[in-house]
């Protein structure tokens, strides 16, 4: 018999494995996310209390998923009322003999392939905040704890609660279809899915604030939901776009940060270091995509860019020209200031400093990148290569109060240092 500690570690594990997948199949079930979730962390704490000892069964997942449809009935049966009872009594029918055909294993994988791919879509509902998204995204298919959650995005665990009941309630009462949309509104409501899971990878590759420049693990997870995605919708474009991103994005992890836990740019990252797996996984997601089709989306475009970045074995054979031309097809497609200002990096790079900062000066009166830290760090670099260096300095002192983030803000003043010197 293991001991309770390994028990314990092992019931982790599963959960973070099997969370998303046994939720998914619940709210099929009960048709409550709120619920289906009540039910799975009800089974979760059955198996904290058995397993230890039972020994951890054959198929810890579909003992999970057994226990939490067990308790389902119950729960229908208890809370039945007097004037539903006949219809309610056919439910717990259904539910008992769907009991019987599962009680060795889970769904078959295309079922709960179904499942998984509704439950994405509604937890990543656009009636729901961004921020409750986040968090109910994590929550449902990352599997993360309230705790955990909250530490990662340096938010109050009280408010992070609050975000995941209300968008749970939210859900509940607007009486949204346990369905995958098709057509049009999966058109639609899949754009809110990818921006879901792109903006949990980019919290944890450029953290917004704290004492760390990255956070790996919320890249991981955002990365394995959308591999996750990319195997139930083959057909989209798109998801192989950002799964592309991603992997290559993600193949810079190790490079991105010294030995001390400083923050290192891409220009002056050990390219040595940086993941060939993931490098060439992420070439395979582009070609995928590229090879479905269709008129080039915000995430082919960015993957596109990623991958001249990763075929580049030093900064200066990074072809610069190629990446601005890229970024004038994403303004048209995805057009915003942020976009522009990357794409003036770009241009700067390609054309040198003056042509950048002649984008980047169009934008300083940009109401929405009046706190963005990263409009006068840009213009501090491109004041520094032409010589300007006192005004490079007052742009650099500005960005580094204006982030959040400790490991940035060290970065930015070496900058002054540097030029000072």
């Amino acid at each position: 018999m293991a001991a309770n500690s390994d028990i314990h570690r092992t019931v982790d594990a599963v959960w973070r494995i099997e969370s998303a997948r046994l939720i998914a199949s619940l709210t099929r079930l009960v048709r409550d996310v709120g619920l289906a979730e009540d039910l799975a962390q009800g089974a979760l704490v059955a198996a904290l209390e058995q397993w230890p000892q039972t020994g951890i069964p054959d198929k810890p997942g579909a003992w999970l998923l057994v226990t939490a449809r067990h308790r389902a009935v119950d729960q229908i049966r208890r809370n039945v009322r007097l004037e539903r009872k006949t219809e309610q009594m056919g439910r717990d029918l259904e539910l008992e003999q769907e009991l019987a055909v599962s009680k060795l294993d889970l769904d078959s994988p295309e079922d709960m392939g179904d499942d998984l791919l509704r439950l994405i879509f509604i937890s990543c509902h656009p009636i729901l905040p961004k921020a409750a998204r986040l968090a109910l995204t994590l929550r449902l298919l990352g599997g993360l704890t309230t705790d955990e959650i909250a530490r990662a995005f340096l938010v109050p665990e009280p408010t992070i609660a609050q975000r995941i009941v209300r968008a749970k309630r939210t859900l509940s009462e607007a009486r949204i279809p346990f369905e995958a949309p098709v057509g049009p509104e999966r058109a639609s409501r899949l754009s809110s899915v990818l921006e879901v899971l792109y903006l949990v990878f980019n919290e944890g590759y450029s953290a917004t604030s704290g004492d760390e420049w990255m956070r790996p693990a919320l890249c991981a997870d955002a990365l394995r939901l959308g591999r996750g995605l990319a195997e139930l919708i083959p057909n989209e474009p798109e998801v192989h776009g950002l799964v592309a991103l991603m992997e290559i994005q993600a193949s810079r992890l190790h490079a991105r940060i010294g030995p001390a836990g400083e923050a290192i740019p891409l220009l002056e990252q050990n390219r040595g270091r940086w993941d060939q797996l993931l490098i060439q996984r992420g070439f395979a997601a582009l070609i995928r995509a590229e090879a479905i089709g269709g008129a080039l989306g915000p995430y082919r475009l960015q993957a596109a860019i990623a991958a001249c970045h990763a075929q580049a074995r030093n900064p200066e054979d990074t072809n610069w020209e190629r990446i601005s031309a890229l970024y004038d097809a994403l303004v048209q497609v995805a057009p915003s200031p942020i976009v522009e200002l990357n794409r003036a990096v770009a241009i700067g790079m390609a054309f040198g400093p003056a042509a950048g900062l002649e984008i980047v000066d169009t934008l300083i009166s940009e109401p929405s990148l009046k706190s963005y830290h990263l409009l006068p760090g840009v213009r501090g670099d491109l004041l520094a290569k032409l010589g300007r260096f006192n005004e490079a300095c007052e742009e650099f002192k500005q960005a580094a109060e204006l982030t959040r983030n400790v490991r940035e803000r060290e970065l930015l003043l070496g900058r002054i240092a540097t030029i000072v010197k």
